[in-house]
């Protein structure tokens, strides 16, 4: 009798959960005709049907970084809250990298990660209170650069678990350059997601630990996705068994006890 209610209280505190995560490099708003249209871009982020979204370039690149998307038109216009990521009151996100998280759900914990390169990079990481953990990268343009951030962000996450690693990863070659990725991460590529006038090449990718199932991907290719950015979003439909309790055990506990700090 003990060891039946011991099981049926396992199944109570851990059930398996479906999420929809999507990626999406906004260019800072400037979509194919050369206009900044934030509005625009917000169409698209609420026609994926996403739980939860990585956005790149999501913040102007000079002075203090300004948001190109207004945080006031994110509160008023989607079904998403921002979270906490930049390190002042004018940016979305860290080095461009923002997230999205739908409406109601609790975030319990938000990283962000420096990066090794010749430019300057960054990777932010979420926690959700149901287990998952997200990190939106965003990686440099050479090769070199970009296996040290791999590199890097791997050895921050420790033995990853129920982690979806999402973003623009900058890479053309289909094997070349995830090294880092494949002792414990599954690589996908929901398709060709850049050029978006002419997509030749899957430069936005998934990458999934274990712990975590994946389900489906796609490229979003309606025609507001292909004049909003010169990138088209990617989303993937994963499952996990959701954590009751809701850590943020995904991440090294230097990660936990290190509160956020200015970059």
């Amino acid at each position: 009798m003990a060891l039946n209610i011991y099981i049926m209280n396992m199944q109570r505190s851990i059930e398996k959960r479906f999420l929809r995560i999507a990626s999406y490099n906004i260019r800072k708003a400037r979509g194919l005709d050369g206009r900044r249209d934030p509005g625009r871009v917000i169409d698209v982020l609420n026609g994926l049907d996403a739980d939860v979204i990585a956005l790149q370039e999501a913040d102007m690149r000079l002075g203090d970084r300004p948001t190109a998307i207004p945080k006031a038109m994110i509160a008023q216009h989607t079904d998403f809250d921002i979270v906490p990521l930049a390190g002042n009151d004018v940016s979305l996100g860290w080095h461009g990298n923002a997230v999205l998280v739908r409406r109601g759900m609790t975030v319990t914990g938000a990283v962000r990660i420096a990066l090794p390169g010749v430019e300057p990079r960054g990777a932010v990481a979420v926690a959700l209170a149901d287990g998952l953990t997200v990190v939106g990268v965003h990686l440099g343009l050479l090769r070199q650069s970009r296996r040290k951030q791999l590199a890097a962000i791997t050895a921050h996450l420790g033995e990853p678990n129920n982690v979806a690693v999402i973003g623009d990863m900058n890479e053309w070659s289909s094997a070349r350059g995830f090294e880092s990725l494949s002792a414990d991460y599954a690589l996908h590529a929901p398709g060709r997601s850049f050029h978006a006038a002419r997509p030749i090449a899957s430069l936005d990718r998934i990458a999934l630990s274990r712990g975590t199932t994946f389900i489906d991907a796609g490229v979003e290719q309606r025609p507001l996705a292909k004049q909003a950015s010169d990138h088209l979003p990617i989303w993937a439909d994963v499952s996990y068994f959701e954590k009751s309790t809701g850590s943020f055990a995904s991440l090294s506990n230097a990660c936990v006890t290190a509160p956020i700090t200015k970059s």
